[in-house]
Formats: structure tokens, C-alpha cells, sequence
């Protein structure tokens, strides 16, 4: 874009085009002679010409600077994410000046030196006017060029206050003087304000795994910040943004933190060392949605905090403005509060859970468990058979008999709560003791779990005991070879083969439950779709590959009826309308036993409002 006849106008970028060839990182040789790579068109430029003609460049030089600060998005997206790199949208950028007037008063950009110690291409600086307060540093030299460049096209900085650091394995004597001055001096320290959008890579995960499957150690564990700080606050050294955090903390005392990252370092379980550590007054935020950053896909709150380190205070809870945009990214606005908690080691649901594991007796299905926040409620299911990767890494648990009905509850209230980018990170914890008098919660939580889409128990994997049916009641065509799901809910735990299953010196279910209309309705839907599906063996005694069985559960139902895609991946539809319509109608009457449900998860203390 920025060429003229074949030949790049500005010379400080990653690749210059030169004619008929690509120029890359130009270095000095042993000789001190330059020595470019090169990079050759592979069709003799047609395609490159083709294009051209098409389209006209460079574009009018009062757009170049916006263009060049924007570079970082061409930047391949694996290493974007390696870095943890992403450009903040100029609307995040003015707001959180305005937060930081709001906090430290409309004179703060004469009062108070700033620096930006994860500066990329220096755009969370536009805007500030007094550039002999201002410091900038980066990780790539390129972008410290580009800053320069910036620079000459009117960028308010000072070229020798924008500099390449690397701030979490650099000794700060490599600082300028003038920053050093500041950060050496206890009250100028004070008046110095850490301005950031620090990386969000985390060391394992899903961006930072290679084709092996192997994690890419490097992302987050190779600084010096990780291993001085590893042993003290444990797996919070994963995250880059907590790196900048922990050193910041230590190094430049009784500074102004104001940075944007995720929540976790408030409310999550993996950050309980690093709260016990870093301690520090919180002044004011915002949040926003993390996909109105640049390439970056996430449903989850990005937030904006102002933290005065100064004052050591414990982090219990903050309260932030959530702020919205429109579709261009033009415009932002405030519209309501969000509050994240912090919680101690045993306030996770987990811990609650962990009361009635069950050991001893025969399995009638496993839990699969992972994190206790709503960002991973999709890994929370039911199923006849864990994976080894689940058995390894401890993310399961088995139901029996004796704990069915609050492995069914802690299902019920991981699923029946909609998630929103608000909600994302935020904690299911420890209950309140009322859910145990509250006998319609436990049916509403037992039905809805039982029906819901994240039961994946199959008869193809063992005995399926969560057939909640008689056969009377869905005309089956033989016996099913488990009636414990029905006889469970009909209290008739008494004959032998269910007592098999079981040790007898633990007292059986006697007593029917009682399920509430909204319950009622689910079982009613679900009935009419097991019993339509009994009556498709005399026609499709296959379908889409999937054999028919007597024994079938909701997931096998629905696997015959949607059959599979090439990858082996469930279909979202199915060509059956008959099915169609009775799952939908099942899936709206759970919709609504989920309204139900969900008061009584805020209200029970499994998740705060």
C-alpha cells in the first residue's frame, strides 16, 4: 500500500517491496555491510500486477501514520498470539483516559509521568499531550522504528523516551536516565502512572499449543519475572499480563497501575497466591467486550482498571461501568454496574462437590468437570465413559445412587444460567445450605439435567441407566435391560437387580419425587420423543448409520435421528420434521424450567450476582 512504481516509500517496516522482490530484515553482516534477506514472486509477479492495475497506491499521505500504526494486524495470528499482541481500539483508549481525569483530576497529564511499558506502536498514547511526561518501550525494535516514524509525522512523543526494553527479563538500568530518575525517587515514584495493554498468551493454552499437542512452554515461561515469582504466587505466572502485573508491583512501588487485561487476577480460582500477594486500592474501571479488540474472537469482559499500589488493601470485590459499542467501533457508552468477587480456596463450587464423591459404589455415569467458572460450562457434562485425557487430569467423578441428585444440581446450575460476555469469568462457588429443604429445586434441577443437551450418557458405551421412562409409558418393543432412572424417580428402588448395582447397607430411594409444571412439561416433551422413536424401528431399523436400540438415551436419539457428519461430528439438524418438532419442543420447555431454576442459583449462593 505505502508504494509507489514497485518501490516502498517508508523504509522501517518488517518487508520492503523493491520492484520485482521482497526485502526482510535488513541486518549488518560481519563486515558491517548490509546483508537483506529476500523474498521472489513465484508467478513472475502476475498476480502482484494484476492486482495492481485494479486498485491505486499509495493512498493520500495524511492516511499513512494511521495506517502504519495498524501494521500489528498483518502480523500472522499464531504469533500475534504467541505474543499476546492486540491493537487497542482508539473508543477504549480515549475512554480510559477519561477514567484516569475522572481518578486523578483533569490536570493529571501535567501532574502525574506516564509509561508505557508494552507500547507496540504506541496507540493507547494517542491522545496525551504533554509528551515531556511520556515514556514509551516495546519489545521489537521494528516497533520502536515505527514510533519514530510516528514521531516525524507528528506522534507526541519524544524520540529518545521511546526505546526497546524487554520489561520482564530487562534489569532497569537499561532505562532511560530521566525514567530512572523517577522510578530511584520515592515521591516522584508516586506520581508515575504504569499505562498498559500488556499481553494476553497464557502458557497452555489452546493459541499456544503446537501440532504435536505439546504446550509451547516459552509463551509465558521463559521470563525472568516467571521464575522469580512462580514459587510465590504459583500458576498465575502463566499469564503475561500478570508478569507485567508482579513486576510492576515490586519494582516500582507505590506507582498508579492503570492497565487493561482479563478479570482473572480478581475472581479466579488460579489466582488465589497471586491475590495474597499483590494487595493495592482499587480507584475505578470499566469493562468492555474482548471482541471489539482486533482479532480477538472471545465472548469475555476486557477491563480497565485503575489501582493505586501505594495503599495496600485486600482485593474482596470491585465494581466496574460496563461500556458498549456500536458495530464501527466509533462510539461507547456506559449502561450498568458489573461486580467481580475475589473468594478464598474453599469457596469454589468445586469444594462443595467434593462433599458427595462416591467411591464405593457401582457408577452409573461420570461427571466430567473441569474449571468452576461459566467460560468452561460447555466441558461440564454426563457421560458413560470418561477419555483417558479426562481420567488424567482429575476433571471426573463418578454418580451412583447415593449422589445422583446433586451431581444433577451442580449440572443443572453449570447450564441453566445463559452466558453473556458479562458473566464469562465469573465463579460458581460454595452454596448456601437452603437448596437442601428446597425439594422442588432438586426435582426442577434433576429434570432439567436429565433432559438437558450436555447429558451424553449412550447405550453404546455400557448399561444405560438414565432411561427416565417406563416401557409401558413409550410403548417400547422389549424390556430395557436398566429401569433405575424411572424406579429411582418413582421411588421403587427395591428389586434385586438395581440392588446389585449397590451396597446394600445403603438405604435406597423410597419416597416418588414431586416435580413442579414446569418440570412436568419437560417429562412430557421428553416422552413423546422417546416414544416416537420406539415406533421408528419397524421402517428404519438404521438411520444415518446409527442402529436403532431399545435402550437408546436422549443422546443416542438424538445421534439417530441427526446422525453424523465425514468428521464424525453430530449434525445440528435432522431431514426427520417429526423429530424436529418434538426435540424443539423439548428445548423450549428446558428454556423455561431453566427461568425457573436460575433466582434459585443467585439466591442459594451458587453464583453472585
Amino acid at each position: 500500500m505505502l508504494s509507489h512504481e514497485n518501490e516502498t516509500l517508508k523504509d522501517k517496516l518488517y518487508v520492503l517491496l523493491r520492484k520485482n522482490e521482497y526485502e526482510l530484515d535488513r541486518k549488518l553482516d560481519e563486515m558491517g555491510m548490509f546483508n537483506p534477506r529476500k523474498a521472489y514472486f513465484l508467478d513472475k509477479q502476475k498476480a502482484h500486477q494484476r492486482f495492481w492495475n485494479k486498485y491505486e497506491r499509495p493512498p493520500k499521505e495524511e492516511y499513512w501514520d494511521y495506517i502504519v500504526g495498524r501494521r500489528d494486524l498483518l502480523v500472522p495470528q499464531d504469533i500475534r498470539e504467541r505474543k499476546g499482541s492486540f491493537f487497542t481500539p482508539q473508543i477504549w483508549v480515549e475512554l480510559s483516559q477519561k477514567y484516569l481525569a475522572d481518578v486523578l483530576g483533569e490536570d493529571w497529564q501535567d501532574e502525574y509521568y506516564i509509561w508505557d511499558c508494552a507500547a507496540g506502536t504506541g496507540n493507547l498514547l494517542a491522545g496525551l499531550t504533554n509528551k515531556r511526561r511520556i515514556w514509551a518501550s516495546t519489545l521489537d525494535r521494528q516497533d520502536v522504528d515505527v514510533m519514530h516514524d510516528r514521531i516525524k509525522n507528528g506522534a507526541n512523543l519524544l524520540e529518545d523516551r521511546v526505546f526497546q526494553f524487554d520489561f520482564l527479563n530487562d534489569d532497569f538500568s537499561k532505562l532511560p536516565k530521566s525514567l530512572q530518575n523517577i522510578i530511584n525517587d520515592t515521591e516522584k515514584r508516586k506520581k508515575l502512572i504504569i499505562y498498559i495493554n500488556p499481553p494476553y498468551a497464557e502458557h497452555g493454552s489452546r493459541a499456544t499449543i503446537n501440532a504435536q499437542g505439546e504446550h509451547k512452554a516459552s509463551v509465558a515461561t521463559a521470563s525472568k519475572v516467571h521464575e522469580n515469582f512462580q514459587g510465590i504466587v504459583g500458576t498465575a505466572t502463566r499469564e503475561l499480563f500478570a508478569q507485567f502485573f508482579l513486576r510492576v508491583y515490586k519494582d516500582i512501588p507505590e506507582a498508579i497501575l492503570a492497565s487493561f487485561s482479563t478479570m482473572k487476577f480478581v475472581n479466579s480460582q488460579n489466582f488465589l497466591k497471586f491475590r495474597q500477594y499483590f494487595k493495592a486500592d482499587y480507584k475505578k474501571g470499566f469493562i468492555c467486550k474482548a471482541n471489539s479488540f482486533d482479532n480477538v474472537k472471545g465472548k469475555f469482559p476486557i477491563a480497565f482498571s485503575i489501582w493505586d499500589l501505594s495503599n495496600k488493601k485486600d482485593i474482596d470485590s470491585i465494581e466496574t461501568d460496563i461500556a458498549l459499542n456500536n458495530v464501527n467501533r466509533t462510539m461507547a457508552w456506559l449502561e450498568g454496574k458489573k461486580v467481580f468477587y475475589s473468594f478464598g480456596a474453599n469457596d469454589f463450587i468445586s469444594s462443595w462437590l467434593r462433599l458427595f464423591y462416591d467411591k464405593k459404589n457401582a457408577e452409573i455415569g461420570y461427571l466430567i468437570l473441569p474449571g468452576v467458572d461459566m467460560q468452561q460450562q460447555n466441558g461440564v457434562y454426563i457421560t458413560s465413559r470418561p477419555t483417558e485425557s479426562d481420567i488424567e487430569q482429575h476433571k471426573t467423578t463418578t454418580i451412583t445412587q447415593n449422589n445422583i441428585v446433586q451431581m444433577l444440581i451442580y449440572l443443572s446450575v453449570r447450564h441453566c444460567v445463559e452466558p453473556d460476555w458479562t458473566n464469562n469469568r465469573d465463579q460458581f462457588l460454595f452454596p448456601n445450605g437452603n437448596w437442601e429443604t428446597d425439594t422442588e429445586f432438586q426435582s426442577d434441577c434433576i429434570a432439567y439435567a436429565l433432559f438437558h443437551g450436555q447429558n451424553k450418557i449412550s447405550a453404546s458405551e455400557g448399561t444405560n441407566h438414565w432411561i427416565p421412562f417406563t416401557e409401558d409409558e413409550v410403548d417400547a418393543r422389549d424390556n430395557f435391560d436398566s429401569n433405575f432412572m424411572s424406579d429411582f424417580i418413582a421411588g421403587k428402588l427395591k428389586n434385586d437387580k438395581d440392588i446389585a448395582l449397590f451396597e446394600k447397607d445403603k438405604p435406597m430411594r423410597q419416597t416418588p419425587l414431586v416435580f413442579s409444571p414446569e418440570a412436568q412439561a419437560v417429562f412430557e416433551a421428553g416422552k413423546a420423543l422417546w416414544a416416537y422413536y420406539h415406533t421408528t424401528i419397524y421402517n428404519f431399523p438404521i438411520l444415518g448409520g446409527q442402529k436403532w436400540t431399545v435402550n437408546a438415551s436422549l443422546y443416542d436419539i438424538k445421534e439417530y435421528f441427526q446422525a453424523r457428519n465425514e468428521k464424525g461430528k453430530m449434525n445440528n439438524k435432522s431431514a426427520d420434521e417429526t423429530y424436529t418438532a418434538l426435540i424443539g419442543t423439548l428445548r423450549e420447555k428446558l428454556k423455561e424450567l431453566a427461568k425457573k431454576i436460575e433466582p434459585k442459583v443467585y439466591e442459594y449462593g451458587f453464583l453472585k450476582a
